[in-house]
C-alpha cells in the first residue's frame, strides 16, 4: 500500500481480489474532468486501482475491505473532525481501505464512490 503503512494491529482488513491490475499501459490520452470532492476515490497522488483506465496518477491500490464499526462513522472530506460531512457509513458495513493519514483511513464505498476520511478508531479492530 503507497503512503502511510497501515498498522495491521489496529485495523482488521483484508485484500480484496475484485480489482485486477490493467493489463493494457495506461497513458493520458486527453483532458480529463477532475470529480467533485468526496465521490471517486482519486487524489492527486493516489487512486482506487479501478480508476487506472480512467485517470493517471502516481500510484494505484487496491483496497483492503474493512467493516466500519457498531456505531457507525462520518466519512468527511478531509481527515479532521470538523471536516465538511460526505455521508453516514452505517455500523458493520463494509468500506473499502485506501490509505491511512495519522490517526485517518482514507476509505470508498467501491471505485465510484462515495470517498472520504474516517477515524481509524471507528472501524472495527483485531481487539
Amino acid at each position: 500500500m503507497t503512503g502511510a503503512q497501515i498498522d495491521e494491529t489496529m485495523v482488521k482488513a483484508q485484500e480484496t481480489e475484485r480489482y485486477d491490475v490493467p493489463a493494457e499501459p495506461l497513458r493520458l490520452s486527453g483532458p480529463v474532468t477532475r470529480p467533485a470532492p468526496g465521490t471517486l476515490p482519486l487524489r492527486g497522488d493516489l487512486a482506487h486501482i479501478a480508476l487506472a483506465t480512467r485517470y493517471l496518477v502516481q500510484n494505484y491500490v487496491k483496497p483492503l475491505i474493512q467493516e466500519v464499526g457498531p456505531g457507525g462513522a462520518v466519512l468527511r472530506l478531509h481527515p479532521t473532525a470538523g471536516a465538511e460531512p460526505v455521508t453516514h457509513l452505517p455500523g458493520a458495513s463494509q468500506v473499502e481501505l485506501l490509505d491511512q493519514v495519522g490517526s485517518w483511513a482514507w476509505v470508498c464505498r467501491g471505485p465510484d464512490g462515495p470517498t472520504g476520511f474516517v477515524p481509524l478508531a471507528e472501524l472495527a479492530s483485531t481487539q
